[in-house]
């Protein structure tokens, strides 16, 4: 079983690992994260925002967050963000579960959801847990809410 899925704030213990291997992996988002959050600019504190992760054994090991997306002209659409697992924690369903903790908040407060998959790993994740493909230049895909009746029971 994977660890829980919670809220978080930064810093917090294992962020420098979790960036390290973002990093190693070609993946610069999480120093964008911890920086946007160390300068005030994104501290997914919005309304209907959140950072959530998962701690295992007093380590971060997985990390996203939810934020009204700043490419949509529409406050009622959120988008999931610097979605991350370390690589020890992936196939384990982490990565699902926190998709889906982030989806349960925004249902909360948004009619829809959007997030840029980095690469075709994630973009399975994403199609399977219901998100759409779409033609766009600021995301890969999307799931509307209103369209389902409950993706964390389907």
């Amino acid at each position: 079983m994977p660890p829980a899925i919670q809220q978080i704030g930064l810093p917090i213990k294992g962020l420098d690992r979790l960036i390290a291997e973002a990093r190693a992996e070609g993946y610069n988002f999480i120093d964008t994260l911890a920086g946007d959050w160390q300068s005030g600019e994104n501290r997914f504190d919005g309304p209907g925002e959140i950072l959530m992760g998962s701690v295992d054994q007093g380590q971060l090991v997985a990390v996203g967050g939810l934020n009204r997306d700043p490419f949509a002209n529409d406050p009622q659409i959120a988008r999931i963000r610097r979605v991350f697992v370390r690589k020890d924690w992936r196939g384990q369903g982490l990565g699902a579960a926190l998709v889906l903790a982030l989806v349960a908040e925004a249902r909360k407060n948004f009619r829809s959801v959007r997030l840029r998959a980095e690469n075709a790993g994630a973009a399975r994740l994403y199609e399977r847990l219901g998100f759409t493909p779409i033609p766009n230049p600021d995301a890969t895909h999307i799931l509307h809410f209103s369209q389902l009746a409950n993706p964390l029971t389907s």
